[in-house]
């Protein structure tokens, strides 16, 4: 049965023409995408994580190919709010005018995450903050401030209170109860969650004796950890009334209906954009041919569809 299909969705206030966006880190702001990818096709464009001050990151190497996966331990590195409004806000508002740009927001206090948002609030471009707080929290002993509930609520709230702006918490997978984490943030002011973050692994050259990466672990992400991202969506939407924004390893329109199924509103495609520029459109396409295949006429209707 051929059908139209409504592909909009909504993250709390935020209306997207899609429910396809690009995983912070992965795209940059969309400048080396360009060329391959009509960035007005995304619902939309998250940037990699903008810190107050200058980040140099990690020392190199860091980023290790594993099985069916990948390691990174890049260490968020970025230019600073500053040169990010200048450069990358600029050139999205002139070259995708049409995509809502969600800042990812990073700080190793409560304090800078609240800085970089207030600074941002003047800036129109700007549709919401996804706030990674998978951060070393320095004042707290470099504990990321995403393993500890109390300490994610209460970024959470000081961020609610700098901004009228859709908040999106993104979570870290690296904790025993994720759904309780949800639940914090919720209750602290979060408009809707992304998950999952990177899972904390390691890889280890036999040959030499030696870890693959400079600060011996990373980050991993690819199709290795699709299960354990889909389990803790299914998880989290039934412990908050927030949308979703889910993501792990989605690399076909089958992995992303698979999220949606499980209760995320949106996803958000990370490490296959590295193996496939065109990966976020090649995606949305196979959305609507599923859609059209199955006789569904809005894709919301997918969400939480899951029959247990």
């Amino acid at each position: 049965m051929s059908v139209d299909v409504d592909m909009r969705v909504t993250l709390g206030s935020l209306e997207l023409r899609s429910p396809v966006l690009s995983a912070s880190g992965t795209f940059a702001s969309g400048r080396e995408f360009s060329n391959f990818v009509d960035l007005s096709r995304l619902g939309a464009l998250v940037t990699k994580g903008v810190s107050l001050d200058p980040w140099p990151g990690n020392a190199s190497p860091r980023i290790a190919e594993t099985a069916s996966g990948m390691l990174n331990s890049i260490g968020l590195q970025n230019p600073g709010v500053e040169a990010f409004v200048a450069k990358d806000l600029a050139w999205l508002a002139d070259s995708a005018p049409e995509t809502p740009v969600i800042v990812n927001v990073s700080g190793h206090s409560v304090g800078e995450y609240v800085r970089v948002i207030e600074r941002l609030e003047s800036e129109s471009g700007v549709a919401a903050y996804e706030v990674n707080i998978s951060c070393p929290n320095v004042d707290a002993g470099g504990m990321a401030f995403g393993t500890d509930s109390v300490a994610a609520a209460e970024v959470t709230a000081a961020c609610r209170a700098a901004t009228k702006r859709p908040l999106i918490v993104k979570l870290s997978p690296n904790v025993t109860d994720i759904a309780w984490i949800a639940a914090a943030v919720e209750g602290a002011g979060a408009d809707g969650v992304s998950l999952i973050n990177t899972l904390l692994g390691m890889a280890i050259d036999a040959e030499t004796r030696k870890p693959k990466l400079a600060r011996v672990v990373g980050g991993l992400s690819g199709p290795a950890i699709k299960p354990v991202a889909l389990r803790m969506v299914w998880q989290v939407a039934r412990a908050v009334d927030v949308p979703i924004i889910g993501m792990g390893g989605i690399m076909d329109a089958t992995d992303a209906v698979e999220f949606m199924l499980a209760g995320a509103s949106a996803v958000a495609i990370g490490t296959a954009n590295f193996i496939d520029p065109t990966a976020t459109v090649r995606v949305l396409d196979g959305l609507a041919e599923y859609c059209h295949r199955h006789g569904i006429e809005r894709i919301g209707d997918v969400v939480g569809a899951l029959e247990v």
